[in-house]
């Protein structure tokens, strides 16, 4: 009678014994498919540190270590300054308010002495070595009596203009402040990429010591693309906030080198700014700091790149004036009277097709090729004028200013 019971009380131990062995099975295969969740975080050593940073993704590597913004600016900070300029405008008296009679007429009613006005400005720039010499943008200090230098830590100083170049809009300040500056580490802007990270350090609309952050949008940006037909630059293009303010302060990679000077915004656009590249402005300041200006040579022509299309469409317009020769090269649309050009033959509507062998394709391209040469220089132009082609020969002078 009792085995009936001992066989049910069997089968219900086989039961249980069942579902535990299930419940197990179960939690392992849970594991095995989540590791994440079952098992502890793995220790960290040195050697391993890399391989967990290489399988993060670019975009939360860059939120997780933003501190390397924070390194940045920690690095070249100190060595930014705001510029204040202050200068006198005397503006004209009417021409009749000096003549006797109406002084006779008016009396003491007309104004007795010439009215001025004092204008101030805002900028910033950077130090470039302890003796106290200061890169800023020629458009910051230009034609200013008074300039003044303040340091991140609050000390101010007179600065003295040492050279202006309107050309490359770079100008050098000296100030007198010992001999134990910060100075901004420079880094090449030929390493520069497309894509590479850009942090402007400035003082937009009088907000000091602020920050921003972008990245490289595009390099050799033109002058005349930018829209600044009276400079001869290749700007880096950012999407840096860059304001008024900022003009002169250093554009900085990810390690805190200064890889270009803010210069220019388009005000029709948002999130485009424009840099000169710092190995440019390297090159100019050191002429300025030696001779206080620096000399450009030029030709003296107004152009326009010409291609083989453009000269189509002109061509087959009944309202035309001129036949353009369809080919690749420079278009002449003006002499500068007295330049180098007029002396040499070059005239309105030429095409300028090769300079010492070289063929030139675009305005930027002829420019720079010109930059490049000395003063003096005789050039080789090769010029296309109707159906024939002529070679002159074209001595460089010395541009007087940028207009």
């Amino acid at each position: 009678m009792r085995f009936p019971q001992i066989s049910r009380s069997l089968r219900q131990f086989t039961t249980y014994l069942l579902a535990i062995a299930l419940g197990v099975v179960l939690i392992v295969s849970t594991f095995q498919v989540l590791p994440s969740q079952a098992e502890p975080a793995a220790s960290v050593t040195a050697g391993d540190t890399s391989k967990l940073i290489a399988q993060q993704s670019p975009a939360n590597a860059a939120i997780g270590s933003s501190s390397f913004v924070t390194a940045a600016v920690n690095r070249v900070g100190s060595a930014v300054v705001r510029i204040d300029t202050e200068r006198t405008i005397t503006r004209r008296v009417d021409p009749f308010l000096e003549d006797p009679f109406f002084r006779r007429f008016f009396g003491e009613s007309l104004p007795q002495q010439i009215p001025s006005e004092q204008l101030r400005g805002l900028g910033s720039g950077f130090i470039l070595d302890k003796s106290g010499l200061v890169l800023t943008n020629a458009h910051v200090v230009d034609k200013a009596d008074k300039v003044t230098v303040r340091l991140k830590d609050g000390r101010t100083f007179e600065g003295k203009v040492q050279g202006i170049d309107e050309v490359t809009d770079l100008a050098v300040v000296k100030i007198n402040a010992g001999n134990d500056l910060p100075v901004a580490p420079l880094g090449s802007s030929s390493n520069v990429q497309v894509g590479d990270w850009a942090i402007a350090v400035g003082n937009p609309l009088g907000f000091d010591n602020t920050v921003t952050l972008g990245i490289v949008s595009t390099l050799k940006r033109s002058s005349a693309q930018v829209g600044i037909s009276d400079k001869r630059l290749d700007f880096i293009q950012t999407d840096a906030a860059i304001n008024p303010g900022n003009s002169g302060g250093p554009l900085l990679n990810g390690q805190g080198e200064v890889i270009g000077i803010n210069t220019a915004i388009r005000p029709d656009a948002m999130g485009i700014g424009f840099a000169i590249p710092i190995d440019k402005a390297k090159a100019i300041a050191a002429q300025l700091q030696r001779d206080g200006k620096v000399s450009h040579p030029y030709l003296g022509v107004q152009m326009l790149t010409l291609t083989p299309d453009l000269a189509k469409q002109n061509n087959t317009d009944p309202n035309s004036a001129i036949q353009i020769p369809e080919v690749n090269g420079v278009f002449v649309i003006r002499v500068v009277p007295n330049s180098p050009a007029a002396s040499a033959g070059v005239r309105r509507g030429d095409v300028i097709l090769q300079v010492d062998g070289k063929a030139i394709t675009s305005a930027e391209q002829l420019q720079n090729f010109v930059e490049d040469s000395r003063l003096g220089q005789v050039l080789q132009v090769k010029v296309q004028r109707g159906n024939q082609t002529q070679q002159l020969s074209v001595r460089t002078a010395e541009l007087q200013n940028a207009s």
